[in-house]
């Protein structure tokens, strides 16, 4: 089947692209003490999750309990939540899911590390911990060392949790799009995390674990870090986004659309805020031979208008869309169509799609 009979919008990436994606980021950390951890919420495919631990990730990073569940039910055995879990049926759903696999979950208050090890202890399974430090992102995770030390103690002390280490997510460094800033970021946070891990070795509290980084930062951390873990996860995508920064990875994910209707001054897609995340830049057009379709965006639900380009096609003609955001375009999707040159060789379902609790 051709790619360009695919009904659309439709999910497509180049398994080509995406390999070769996969490579850089090995070459990147090879020799190197940090190692991959891979965020699931950027393709939130099973089957790529599987892909990426065979090719030598350590384990996956996920957002949500669900997307856990996902994960552990495909076979993985290393899965961290990077992210709080506190209402109480959740609570007990991880300790169960903690019996399966080797499962970590973000911390930052006592009161929910008491809760996970009560749920822990009553089903006899053992819960990892990261205690979270707060470096700039203003939402999860503690603002003081003194604060954090206090909740480390805690969870060293609690039965049936197992204190690891620290999370520290600095997702704002990630997009800055001068190289100079990006580093001068970077390394302000390593050595924010590395004071905090010198308190926690002279209190006796040996942090296993540094858990962290995203695509944009990937060079700078395997280059020397702190950091054990990298969470990167857009790297086997990439979006528009990304796009402007000077970083060893190629947009392998695209949208297929087609244009319905045609005017003088302006070509309408079938695609829209449905079908594409809009919570960053704008998409990027291209056509079917590869080449940037300027013009003017504007996304309405189902409809992508393009404005001032000299683009002219026919209707029925198809284009690749580059989204803005891959992550939370594909959560719009039920299956990703992979292809090579113009043939689909393979369709993933988006299992972990919707799966946002």
């Amino acid at each position: 089947m051709k790619i360009f009979d695919l009904p659309t919008p439709a999910l497509i990436a180049d398994a080509d692209l995406i390999a070769e994606n996969m490579l850089h980021m090995e070459e990147i950390l090879r020799g190197k003490p940090i190692r991959l951890r891979p965020h699931y919420k950027s393709h939130k495919c099973a089957a790529l999750a599987n892909r990426q631990i065979a090719s030598g990730a350590i384990g996956m990073t996920c957002a949500k309990l669900s997307e856990a569940e996902d994960l552990i039910f495909s076979g993985v055995g290393d899965v961290l939540i990077a992210n709080q879990v506190a209402e109480p049926a959740k609570i007990c759903r991880l300790a169960l899911l903690a019996g399966m696999c080797r499962l970590t979950v973000c911390i930052d208050d006592i009161e929910n590390a008491k809760a996970l090890s009560r749920a822990a202890a009553y089903v006899g399974s053992t819960i990892h911990c990261l205690v979270e430090y707060d470096i700039g992102m203003n939402r999860c995770g503690l603002r003081t060392a003194e604060e954090y030390l206090e909740t480390a103690r805690a969870v060293t002390r609690l039965p049936n949790l197992r204190y690891d280490g620290i999370q520290a997510y600095a997702g704002y460094a990630s997009h800055m799009v001068s190289w100079e800033e990006r580093v001068e970021a970077t390394r302000g946070n390593e050595r924010k995390v590395a004071a905090l891990a010198d308190a926690l070795r002279a209190s006796g509290m040996e942090p296993a674990v540094v858990s962290g980084g995203s695509t944009g930062t990937a060079e700078i951390k395997a280059g020397g870090s702190v950091y054990t873990e990298l969470q990167a996860g857009s790297y086997l995508f990439m979006d528009s986004t990304y796009r402007h920064l000077d970083i060893p990875f190629r947009n392998s994910l695209f949208v297929l659309a087609t244009a319905v209707s045609c005017h003088q001054d302006a070509v309408i897609l079938d695609v829209g805020v449905k079908g594409l995340g809009a919570d960053q830049e704008d998409p990027i057009l291209l056509d079917r031979a590869g080449e940037r379709i300027p013009g003017r965006i504007e996304l309405n639900e189902e409809h992508l208008k393009l404005f001032d380009s000299g683009w002219h096609p026919s209707v029925g003609e198809k284009a690749f869309v580059i989204p803005g955001h891959c992550c939370s375009t594909v959560n719009l999707y039920d299956w990703l169509y992979l292809y090579r040159g113009d043939a689909v060789a393979e369709r993933i379902p988006v299992t972990a799609r919707g799966k946002s609790q």
